[in-house]
Formats: structure tokens, C-alpha cells, sequence
């Protein structure tokens, strides 16, 4: 029976007499146990399932967690999130490698950390940010991400980084109290 907040009836509440976890692959069993709101001995009921759904999708550790029970033992099944096994950035002249990935790892995309998509993601905008910082208007940030054996993951970041943008003419409109060559005179850009 899949235990469910919509589906079980309070009614349906029971006592763990044991709690068995499935499909862990990189993540200890302790560190289940120590995430996991529910012991054995406790009465549990919908509202206890779909609060110990929600701690552990938390983690950040699982992209699916359920939760069964039979006859009195709870069955924890989970599927976790692969690990980070390499990250290779390439085409990136500008900016040097080494502190990129130290960037990367302050944020949490590092070798042998929960690969998470939305984080990659953000890390691409990050990068074009920099880049147009640095007038690099028309890079082009791709990134894939190839599964490995043992739950593993590698990414791999390719930057072209294109033309750097250059100032052709600087309009001054609007002005009459200067000179408009003192003025440019006074610009950082030229």
C-alpha cells in the first residue's frame, strides 16, 4: 500500500515495526536515518508520511522519495540525485580555469557533490554575466551533462567567448554648457 497524505485515511495510522530503505547507492543508510522523521516504535499517520516525504526531498540528496508500508514496516524507497565526477571547462580565455571551479564548488558544483540541474543552470548565467561584464557580448555558454556508471555524472562547460565589443562613437545629446571634447576628455571609455 503507498502510504500518501491524499490516500490514507487517518484511520489507517500504524505502529513501525521496522523500517527498511531501498535503492541507496552512494548515501549511507545512517545519513537516511538521521534526515528521516520517523522511528521505530512511532504511530504513524498521513500528515507523519508527507512530512517525512518532505524532509527528505530537502536534502537535496533524492529526486524521488515514497514511502510503502507492509504489514507494520515502513519502506523507505529512494532514488538519489547522481554525483559530480568531473567538471572540464573549455574555450575559456578570459577568464582562468582554476578560480572558476573554486566559484563553482563555493556554490556547490563541485567533484563529488550532488549534481543538481537548476545549479548548473544558474552557473551558466553567472558566467555570461562576467563575460558581458568584461564586453564579451556574444559568448556562448553550452554545457552537457553525461551520465556516468555508479550514479555518477560529468559536465562538461564549453565557452565561446566571440568578439569583444568595441565603442565606435560616443553621442553627447543634450548638452550646451560644455565643450562636448571636454567632456569626452573626461570619460574612462573611449
Amino acid at each position: 500500500m503507498l502510504l500518501a497524505a491524499v490516500c490514507m485515511a487517518p484511520a489507517a495510522a500504524f505502529e513501525v515495526t521496522d523500517i527498511q530503505l531501498e535503492g541507496l547507492e552512494r548515501i549511507s543508510a545512517g545519513t537516511v536515518f538521521n534526515y528521516l522523521p520517523i522511528k521505530i516504535g512511532d504511530e504513524v499517520d498521513s500528515a507523519d508520511v508527507s512530512k517525512a516525504i518532505r524532509t527528505l526531498f530537502k536534502t537535496g540528496f533524492f529526486s524521488d522519495v515514497q514511502l510503502l508500508a507492509e504489514a507494520n514496516v515502513l519502506i523507505v524507497v529512494l532514488e538519489e540525485r547522481p554525483a559530480i565526477s568531473e567538471i572540464d571547462i573549455e574555450g575559456n580565455e578570459l577568464l582562468e580555469t582554476e578560480p572558476l571551479l573554486e566559484g563553482l564548488a563555493g556554490i556547490g558544483l563541485a567533484k563529488g557533490r550532488v549534481f543538481k540541474r537548476a545549479l548548473l543552470e544558474q552557473v551558466e548565467q553567472e558566467l555570461r554575466r562576467q563575460y558581458f561584464g568584461q564586453g564579451q557580448y556574444s559568448v556562448r555558454i553550452e554545457s552537457t551533462v553525461t551520465p556516468l556508471g555508479r550514479n555518477r555524472v560529468a559536465i562538461k562547460i564549453i565557452v565561446t567567448e566571440g568578439a569583444t565589443a568595441k565603442i565606435r562613437q560616443i553621442n553627447i545629446v543634450g548638452n550646451e554648457a560644455f565643450d562636448d571634447d571636454a567632456l569626452r576628455d573626461q570619460f574612462k571609455l573611449s
